[in-house]
């Protein structure tokens, strides 16, 4: 499956470049730097892993992406926490966060399915 067709790339994806905009002019380059990788590394993640051949390396990748989310919303929490961040904005992200690991565990099942099912056979 190409993994641009998948919601949950094109969340992630569009996820990460609000993060860029957001703290383009932030200057806490250190905050910055951070938050931008772990948004970041979502989208990368599962694109990586969907273009992989076994599902056991496709499940590697999106459990590293999920694994980011929460990465990113600790990141938008002290953000936000520590002023870095507008509140509405991060409220928002860290929404999107909660969804967008709901359905990378979500894909991560039903290609552990997927495969159980293909060995069954």
């Amino acid at each position: 499956m190409d993994f641009e067709k998948l919601e949950v790339w094109k969340r992630s994806a569009r996820l990460s470049v609000g993060l860029y905009k957001t703290m383009s002019g932030h200057r806490d380059w250190g905050f910055r730097d951070q938050i931008t990788r772990s948004g970041l590394s979502i989208p990368s993640n599962i694109a990586e892993g969907m273009s992989r051949d076994g599902a056991r390396e496709k499940v590697r990748f999106l459990l590293i992406a999920k694994g980011s989310c929460a990465e990113l919303r600790t990141q938008l929490y002290i953000g936000q926490e520590a002023d870095m961040l507008d509140k509405s904005y991060a409220a928002r992200a860290v929404k999107e966060t909660r969804e967008i690991a709901a359905m990378l565990a979500s894909l991560i099942n039903t290609i552990r399915a997927q495969a159980a099912m293909d060995k069954a056979k």
